[in-house]
């Protein structure tokens, strides 16, 4: 089994319009090399998933940047992108901001095949009116949202280490998102440091299992 493959290839699943997931906190973990290669193929309207929304010039900062690339965009933060909120503000980017709790929760509940999930933060809040509207449940006096699951067309990863079947190792802190969005979109295109032979990775270090991974690209 070998999931390695040109970053050619990996980009014809991705099109116009999808649900496009990636990792990264503030560009740490986040996967330049395929966004650069989105940029290259002048792909429109997409929903993008993500922590947050980069930096001026860095990570998805940069599809921020683009007319027309980003069309609605879910994050727990975008304050240190002056960018997306001109964008925000003038309608051209339709933001969905949820707490990061909820965003990793939301995400994890779609890989799980869950149906949603109840939580008390939000309530009474803007949160409670996004999305046209959260379901209110109240148990044994407590009020809670029901928040849905969310899952994606295409996961954009980025791991330290990879064996060719496509089990990954992330670097510390830029595991962050990761491993989640894998669990959740239709196809995963991990963009990896060091790509290595099956069985050079000790199976108790691996974060991801292949069976998530769908292409491996030399990052």
């Amino acid at each position: 089994m070998n999931k390695v493959t040109t970053i050619e290839a990996a980009m014809e699943h991705v099109r116009d319009a999808q649900v496009i997931m990636f990792g990264g906190f503030m560009t740490v973990g986040t996967p330049v090399k395929l966004i650069d290669a989105i940029l290259g193929k002048k792909i429109k309207d997409l929903t993008v998933v993500c922590n947050d929304a980069g930096v001026p010039g860095k990570g998805t900062g940069r599809l921020v940047a683009e007319e027309g690339v980003v069309k609605k965009y879910y994050a727990s933060h975008v304050g240190l992108n002056p960018e997306f909120g001109k964008k925000m503000a003038s309608g051209e980017i339709e933001a969905i901001l949820v707490p990061q709790g909820t965003l990793a929760e939301r995400i994890r509940a779609g890989g799980a095949g869950l149906g949603g999930f109840l939580t008390p933060t939000g309530v009474g809040t803007d949160v409670e009116d996004s999305e046209r509207g959260k379901q209110k449940i109240v148990i044994e006096g407590r009020s809670y949202l029901l928040e849905l699951p969310l899952r994606g067309d295409v996961a954009c990863v980025k791991a330290h280490r990879a064996d060719r079947a496509g089990n990954l190792i992330f670097r510390k802190s830029a595991r962050n998102f990761n491993p989640l969005i894998a669990t959740a979109c239709d196809y995963v295109i991990a963009e990896v440091d060091n790509i290595e032979c099956i069985g050079t990775l000790d199976p108790d270090m691996v974060h991801l299992p292949g069976i998530f991974v769908d292409a491996i690209i030399q990052g």
